[in-house]
């Protein structure tokens, strides 16, 4: 009962100083994201004089940035403490959303956008790594979906903030309203990464965090697999040797990959070019209404989903649920003449392609952390978010234009394709589950029998 009520009483207090502050960060990250489209139609377009496919090229300047900062990232943590370097990255793109409002130029503003997407991409994988540092296996999927529900909250409610923002600010000052949008909002995070280097935890081994006992530090430890003591090892010859000879970043970046690909009817705004093509039906608030539905949806499935593979302990269920939903999204929305009840509910029910994340993030976490290898993890968990934002700078442009709408034939014909991928994945990712086990089950035995023989001698 006691090592029990220690438990309780650690994973409380990683909640309220890992999660909470995660959340809190993610929520930000996607109000930056809003800030800079809502601040586009609201004067910076006729302020800097942007013409073209110039607003294309900022938001592609800010993905570069996410792709590139994505490797730097996952070594950086190794040698720089976590509880330092994600809250410093914090600050930093709080800063730098804020010298949006300062910039004069397209060119200026390009390049603060490359630096934007370059510290914002710590955060993801960052915290996806600092769950698996301090969470067991059956701790981490519920945690992951609620963390990844939080930016679809964001989603919900940036864009009302934003306006407000700017309606509310604009000629009310020598600044213009969109101005004060990444005042506010690059503002709104400064305080969130104060508290983080205060009181973000680094990892149980080296941590000193106030409010953590040492029995509680001990225990944190003693309830994880063991990690290797070169795991934090990142020069590069060793460091690819495990990599690659490893079949774990091949299948789970493929994996991620796949399960990225599976989301793409929500990740697309569909929903909202299918509303537009179609606006006649529709009142005038609906297009600013009617897509909260979906991110609803998204937001329930994903923490029911990291709540029953917790629970469970099985993951199949959920894949199987996720990719038959899926599925019959496709197959309705693929009928030419789906009635518009019908084609809501077909949106609605994608937002259900969300159920991956908790699969994808919450799995690798607890494959990877079973080899006590940090270093690898790291770099893994962040290669899985790379690859995504890699997928989305052709994938949306082959499959999804807007040009297509309202009717995106060869999209949902992929939607098909890639549910049967997803299902063939799992199984090679189900593999790997039970070879990281096995694994781990022998290196523990040999342990065993070496502390067994040195007491005996």
């Amino acid at each position: 009962m006691a090592g029990l009520s220690v438990e309780r009483r650690l994973v409380r207090k990683l909640d309220c100083f890992i999660l909470v502050y995660c959340c809190a960060a993610y929520f930000f990250n996607y109000l930056d994201r809003s800030a800079f489209a809502n601040a586009y139609v609201s004067g910076l377009k006729e302020s800097l004089r942007l013409e073209g496919n110039q607003y294309s090229i900022l938001v592609a300047m800010f993905t570069a940035g996410a792709c590139v900062g994505q490797i730097p990232h996952a070594l950086i943590i190794q040698k720089v403490a976590p509880r330092f370097w994600l809250p410093f990255t914090l600050l930093v793109w709080s800063g730098l959303t804020i010298c949006c409002a300062a910039c004069k130029t397209y060119e200026q503003l390009c390049a603060v956008r490359f630096f934007q997407g370059f510290f914002e991409s710590s955060l993801y994988s960052g915290t996806i790594y600092i769950l698996g540092s301090w969470y067991k296996p059956l701790e981490i999927a519920k945690r992951t979906a609620i963390f990844t529900a939080v930016g679809q909250i964001g989603s919900m409610f940036a864009g009302v903030m934003m306006t407000a923002m700017n309606q509310g600010l604009h000629d009310q000052t020598a600044l213009a309203g969109w101005q004060w949008v990444f005042i506010i909002n690059g503002a709104m995070g400064i305080p969130f990464g104060i508290f983080g280097l205060a009181f973000f935890p680094n990892l149980p081994e080296s941590t000193n965090a106030p409010y953590l006992s040492k029995e509680e530090i001990q225990f944190a430890i003693d309830r994880l697999p063991p990690k290797k003591n070169w795991g934090h090892d990142i020069s590069i010859k060793s460091l690819c040797k495990r990599l690659f000879v490893s079949p774990n970043l091949y299948i789970l970046t493929l994996y991620s990959i796949i399960g990225c690909a599976l989301e793409a009817i929500v990740l697309q705004g569909l929903f909202l070019l299918w509303m537009k093509a179609n606006i006649e039906k529709f009142p005038s608030y609906a297009t600013t209404t009617y897509p909260l539905g979906i991110q609803a949806v998204s937001i329930v499935s994903n923490i029911g989903a990291g709540y029953v593979i917790d629970m469970t302990n099985r993951r199949i269920p959920m894949v199987i649920l996720a990719g038959t939903l899926q599925l019959l999204v496709a197959i309705l929305l693929l009928i030419p003449n789906l009635s518009t009840a019908g084609t809501f509910f077909a949106f609605y029910l994608a937002g259900t392609s969300y159920i991956v994340n908790p699969i994808l993030y919450g799995w690798a976490s607890v494959i990877c952390q079973r080899g006590g290898d940090d270093a690898s993890r790291s770099v893994i968990l962040y290669v899985m978010s790379m690859v995504q934002s890699i997928l989305y700078t052709f994938w949306g442009i082959a499959l999804y234009p807007a040009t297509d709408a309202p009717y995106w034939q060869k999209g949902y014909i992929t939607i098909i394709v890639v549910v049967f991928a997803f299902f063939a994945c799992t199984a090679a990712v189900q593999w790997l589950d039970k070879k990281s086990q096995q694994a781990a089950s022998e290196e523990q035995e040999q342990v065993t029998n070496v502390s067994e023989a040195s007491g005996l001698g």
